[in-house]
């Protein structure tokens, strides 16, 4: 199915926002819109919004005057096996002893790592966004500083990416859970895929709620990579299924965001050992 985008560019938050809400009442409807700040250091955000049919041209200049954006570019684009187009684009990537790569890069493991094979999917977690790579970043960390353990949580797992590294690296037991069927079943995928059939089990729970979690608890390492509301919202469940002596990695957070997640876990009884920033995206390592 051919596919139209129609991209822009202004200063300010505020008004790219504003921007975005505005193109969700344009005739034909979009199917999505974005709204981003560039990562060139210019101040601008980009809008944008997908179609499945050719956009409103006059309407996008009238959106684009009223808040002194530039002129709309529209594109089109043909249809496009994307799972395809994301394996020849993402690169393997490199956290300390783990190197993330899909199958296509199979000849490219390079010797002395842990691998971790995941293939493009529906879930989130190819370990190339900021957040995923921050967890892997921090737990490698604790790794070096000779942290060892046993249990581990993997909260809001997507691929399981995290519960596979802590897998690699130690003997204990592995629980991956996501509240969204599909991102479990990918999960299972890439657990088998990757030898670790009976060494990772994947749940769907909405934070610690399933029996398996509540059984293998306390746990020496949990991982949550999720967004800013459920991290604070799973503060106090996170310290009470942590082992003393346990660490926390959180990430799936805006940098702009992470001071109001470490307030929220500090009243729950847990401190800052280490804050990772890649990007726009902060990765949190906590302890009692």
């Amino acid at each position: 199915m051919t596919t139209f985008t129609a991209l822009t560019t202004l200063q300010g938050k505020a008004a790219a926002e504003a921007l975005g809400d505005a193109m969700e009442a344009l005739q034909p409807e979009p199917t999505g819109v974005g709204v981003f700040e560039m990562e060139d250091g210019s101040g601008l955000w980009e809008v944008g919004g997908y179609f499945t049919a050719a956009p409103d041209d006059t309407g996008l200049a009238l959106l684009a005057a009223a808040w002194g954006a530039k002129p709309f570019v529209v594109s089109e684009l043909p249809e496009t096996d994307w799972v395809a187009h994301v394996r020849r684009e993402l690169a393997p990537v490199a956290a300390g002893r783990f190197f993330v790569y899909g199958s296509h890069d199979a000849e490219k493991v390079p010797e002395g790592v842990e691998p971790l094979l995941i293939e493009a999917a529906m879930a989130f977690g190819t370990g190339h966004h900021g957040t995923t790579l921050g967890c892997l970043r921090a737990f490698d960390r604790l790794l070096d500083q000779g942290v060892a353990g046993g249990a581990v949580a993997d909260i809001g797992c997507g691929t399981a990416v995290l519960a596979m590294a802590a897998a690699r690296v130690w003997p204990g037991t592995v629980l991956a859970s996501d509240i969204d069927a599909v991102a479990v079943e990918v999960a299972e995928s890439n657990v088998v895929a990757n030898g670790l059939a009976g060494r990772v089990t994947c749940v769907e729970a909405a934070g610690f709620d399933h029996p398996q979690l509540a059984a293998a608890a306390p746990f020496d390492l949990i991982f949550a990579n999720i967004l800013k509301g459920p991290l604070m919202a799973l503060a106090p469940d996170i310290a009470a299924h942590l082992a003393p002596g346990g660490c926390v990695i959180l990430s799936g957070l805006l940098n702009e965001q992470a001071d109001e997640v470490i307030g929220a876990y500090g009243q729950a009884g847990l401190a800052l050992r280490h804050r990772d920033e890649i990007g726009d995206w902060s990765t949190l390592t906590l302890g009692r």
